[in-house]
């Protein structure tokens, strides 16, 4: 190992007996700390019980109240009623468990269960042992590709570098050494430390265990997201509040029929009966079945999407976001590494690098406005930057591999799209020796013979790349400086490199025994993914906030934000994980910096949870994106996580409602619009379906009131309720065609799912058909002569009509009657060909008939039903003319 090893001492974490770096454990003291301390596991958390998914389905107000009403059916002897009713409740509970069970499936094909393997010294012997086995004290030996099984401190270290990605949101790998880092430093700049479920991109280096399982970095994450607290879903608690005012609506009804009738002397069987088809006409059995329906077809488009829902109101609570967290790295960005920026012969380029779908690349490079076509200075610069390099790059279509430092990838494939032919560069340069990078040299060099001369070739620092090169002037150096430094400051990794042709083989020091050429220097960046800018531009357009939030350096955080257009040109406010530590969330100065930027940089995962919950408590929605271990506990935290499922961690996966399994940001936004589009289809059928109900309750309590009757029976409510409302609602459940959701702000979370206005539109509608449908009920028995018998018939079939023809006053605005979302929806039109059937045969069919308790009628009583139902859609289109709803 090229670095000085550290000396372990009695202060090392743990204060156990000082591990012998020669020896490692024994097997029997490992065996003693394993039953001290456990396995190094995280704890397992169990999913969700089929019965605890089974119980949610039935756990709700509506379901509650059907549940109550029919157990009064049987009470009073009315099993067919009550039958009824519970078919509805297991129907609704059924399709929502099917869902959500097979959503619980494939979150369990995601789960990662590989154990991976550990290699540790003990009794002077380097053994492989299952990572599980790994105790404080143990001494690590790791080697490029191996997953750090624990965290650990690093006791000797050659080249080591770490991709801590996952655990920090740092796209470039964090080099390593043995100096000591303090305590409370952030993760990505405790270069001394190793920690669990990272990987070592390049070097090896002997480490001593500190943490296992639940102690580590990795599992105190793990810990934060078990603890974390998810809240009921937005659509969830507006669906709950208006089960509430529909418990207090049926017992208030239901309460002051019973005593009205009671006063009168009414049988008490038939008040209670009636108080029953009371209850029963309050509660609109198929709104949870048609929600339950619609969500479940939101559910399957986003599933074309490559969408994974694991609960079904997750898919309208994205709808209501107006706050969207996205972690940076691999969400807005492409989590690897390119070159952006070029500095050769005193001039300033910009890079970029365009893919097609084989793989191949082709280059770009840009000094302002004007673009370069061909360079000997910018060729030379790619050959030194693909011969000092160990990576390797393999450009098969179907097969393309990238192995080594991601630096060094991204320095191939620059290679390569600049146009060299990087398997004829190594066959013709053949290297003859390395000086490896290291932290006291900080830079690599390569010597190669190319026939018969030989060249060198250098990358690193630029401090001391272009130390070791002739200047005319040292003001030239001060300038490479200089950009350097700025490069640094806008967010880029930067490398200098250098050169020297030789035809005298160079001796062992080769990079010390003649000037270099100074080359040129380049700038490296994570590039943000294509498809960002379209989609966060959608989310602007739909009035939601997206804020960046990660662990990597704030300079480079600023600059992809810039990139994909998330903050202006001249944005200048990052706050980091210290800025935010001095907060005080009640100070309405610091309310104001939270409320007003958009990037925070180095913040760790606590912190993500502060911000998520501030901002909940200013009664926002907010969403969560993110694939790393780090984002896991803020995901599961908001109202909505969406975790990338490509590149994502289980953990994030497990934490989150949503699984994004193209990782594409743009089914984030094509989930908002079907949030949106469900959401207002919820608000659509709930004023239908209340509309309906409510006629009903008019017509049974106007009745009861002036004592003409009961112009309908429990039974036949229940019916309406499930047949004629019910697929009419699930018609206008399912649509999709409204394009100006995504153009309009999100919905104020505070407002209840039906507002003052929806309930003006509820009442009225349900006046103009309890007049209609009582009007020709009154004309049947006055004026007809008929009996009470046909009289219920003659209700049952007009209210029928009329709820079912009163789905086309649903469309939304200003829309034509006969041009709408609703007239254009098939749906409407089957389900009202399938009601219109199912009436037909009610009455037609004697079974169905004597069970609704139906009389046969004349052509003259048919006319009369066509009117009821007819006329409130021409009474209401009427008023919708003379005043339009906005």
């Amino acid at each position: 190992m090229s670095e000085t090893p550290r000396q372990n001492t009695s202060e090392e974490p743990g204060k156990l007996a000082i591990t012998d770096l020669k020896t490692g454990l024994s097997n029997q003291e490992a065996s003693s700390r394993i039953q001290q301390f456990g396995l190094n596991a995280l704890e397992q958390v169990k999913p969700e019980s089929i019965w605890s998914i089974l119980l949610r389905q039935v756990n709700s107000v509506i379901v509650w109240i059907l549940a109550a009403a029919a157990v009064v059916s049987f009470f009073l002897g009315d099993s067919l009623e009550g039958f009824a009713v519970i078919a509805v409740i297991i129907i609704n509970a059924a399709t929502g468990f099917v869902l959500e069970y097979n959503a619980r499936q494939s979150m369990e094909a995601l789960r990662k269960l590989d154990t991976t393997p550990a290699r540790v010294l003990r009794d002077k012997l380097i053994i492989e042992i299952p990572s599980e086995q790994v105790t404080i004290g143990d001494i690590l030996i790791l080697e490029a590709g191996d997953l750090i099984p624990a965290d650990a401190l690093i006791l000797e270290v050659n080249q080591l570098t770490i991709d801590e990605s996952a655990l920090t949101g740092e796209s470039v790998p964090s080099q390593k050494n043995t100096d000591a880092s303090a305590e409370d430093a952030p993760l990505g700049d405790r270069h001394d430390r190793l920690f669990k479920g990272t990987a070592i991109t390049n070097g090896n280096a002997k480490a001593m265990v500190t943490g296992i399982g639940q102690g580590t970095e990795l599992g105190k994450i793990a810990t934060m997201v078990s603890e974390a607290k998810r809240t009921a879903t937005p659509l969830e608690a507006k669906l709950d509040a208006l089960g509430k005012v529909l418990i207090w609506v049926t017992l208030g009804m239901a309460t002051l029929f019973l005593i009205v009738g009671f006063l009168r002397g009414q049988e008490i069987k038939q008040l209670i009966e009636t108080a029953v088809a009371l209850a029963i006409a309050a509660i609109p059995e198929g709104m949870s079945v048609v929600a339950t329906v619609a969500l479940a077809y939101g559910m399957l488009r986003l599933a074309e999407k490559k969408v994974i829902v694991k609960r079904l109101s997750a898919v309208e609570t994205l709808g209501g976001t107006n706050v969207i967290f996205t972690d940076k790295t691999g969400t807005l960005t492409q989590n690897k590494i390119e070159v952006h920026a070029l500095r050769v012969a005193g001039n300033d380029f910009t890079v970029r690098l365009n893919s097609d779908n084989s793989g191949a690349a082709t280059l770009e490079v840009t000094q302002g406005d004007q673009q370069l076509i061909h360079s000997p200075e910018l060729e030379m610069l790619a050959r030194i930057g693909a011969l000092v390099n160990n990576a390797q790059l393999d450009s098969k279509k179907s097969d393309r591999k990238e192995l080594g430092d991601p630096v060094e990838v991204a320095l191939l494939s620059y290679g390569r799209a600049a146009g060299i032919d990087l398997h004829q560069l190594h066959h013709d340069y053949k290297r003859q020796a390395e000086h490896a990078f290291s932290s006291e040299t900080r830079m690599m060099a390569t010597l190669d013979q190319v026939g018969a001369d030989y060249f060198i070739g250098v990358k690193g620092a630029v401090e001391e790349v272009s130390a070791l090169c002739s200047w005319n002037n040292q003001q030239d150096r001060d300038k490479e400086l200089e950009v350097s430094e700025l490069m640094a400051a806008d967010g880029l990794r930067t490398l200098a490199f250098a050169y020297r042709q030789t035809n005298v083989k160079p001796g062992e020091n080769f990079t010390h025994e003649g000037n270099l050429t100074y080359a040129g220097l380049i700038g490296f960046l994570d590039p943000p993914r294509k498809e960002v800018i379209k989609s966060l531009n959608a989310c602007h357009d739909a009035g939601i906030k997206v804020i960046m939030v990660t662990g990597d350096h704030p300079a480079t955080s600023l600059k992809i934000a810039k990139q994909v257009n998330l903050v202006g040109p001249d944005e200048q406010l990052v706050l980091t994980g210290k800025d935010l530590e001095s907060f005080d969330f009640s100070s309405a100065d610091d309310q104001k910096k939270m409320m007003e930027c958009r990037v925070f940089a180095r913040v760790n995962p606590a912190q993500k949870l502060d911000m998520i919950d501030f901002y909940q408590k200013q009664g926002d929605i907010a969403g969560m994106t993110g694939d790393g271990v780090n984002d896991a506990p803020a995901l599961k935290k908001s109202d909505i996580g969406i975790a990338m499922g490509l590149r994502g961690t289980a953990v994030a996966a497990e934490a989150a409602d949503m699984v994004l399994k193209n990782d594409s940001f743009a089914s984030i936004v094509h989930a908002i619009e079907q949030g949106r589009v469900i959401f207002e289809n919820i608000r659509k059928f709930i004023v239908f379906l209340l509309s309906c109900n409510m006629s009903e309750i008019f017509v049974v309590t106007f009745a009861g009131f002036l004592n003409v009757g009961s112009p309908l029976l429990p039974l036949q409510i229940l019916f309406i309720n499930i047949i004629t409302d019910v697929f009419p609602a699930l018609a206008l459940g399912v649509g999709k065609d409204n394009k100006k959701l995504m153009k309009s702000p999100p919905r104020d979370p505070k407002q209840p799912i039906l507002q003052k206005a929806d309930w003006k539109r509820i009442v009225f509608y349900a006046l103009v058909m309890t007049a209609s449908v009582l009007g020709v009920y009154w004309y049947a028995i006055n004026r007809l002569g008929m009996s009470a018998e046909e009289g219920n018939t003659i209700t049952f079939f007009a209210l029928s009509l009329a709820q079912l023809l009163h789905v086309f006053n649903m469309y939304s605005g200003k829309l034509r009657f006969f041009n709408n979302e609703i007239t254009r929806n098939k749906f409407i039109w089957m389900a009202l060909a399938l009601c219109i059937l199912i009436m037909i045969a009610t009455f037609f069919i004697p079974f169905l008939r004597q069970i609704l308790s139906l009389q046969m009628l004349d052509i003259e009583t048919l006319e009369l039903i066509l009117a009821a139902g007819i006329a409130p859609v021409l009474v209401i289109q009427t008023v919708r003319l003379l005043f339009p709803i906005k």
